[in-house]
């Protein structure tokens, strides 16, 4: 009885927690990767306007903005 516990423990393990190298996840698509970065750098444009940082004129939301 205990090897039968063994086995079906052993593989309901190998299932749960998969070898090296296996269990990393497909990160998100390039474009959505992309994406994040445009509006990361437009959020760090924007936060640098507000504390009065130039940084030369740039577009946030479609808007010429320059720090004063």
């Amino acid at each position: 009885m205990l090897h039968t516990i063994r086995t079906i423990f052993e593989i309901l393990l190998c299932l749960l927690l998969p070898a090296h190298g296996c269990h990393r996840a497909a990160g998100p698509r390039p474009t959505a990767r992309r994406e994040r970065r445009v509006q990361r750098g437009r959020r760090r444009e924007l936060w640098l306007a507000v504390h009065g940082i130039d940084v030369g004129p740039r577009r946030l939301h479609g808007v010429e903005v320059a720090a004063r």
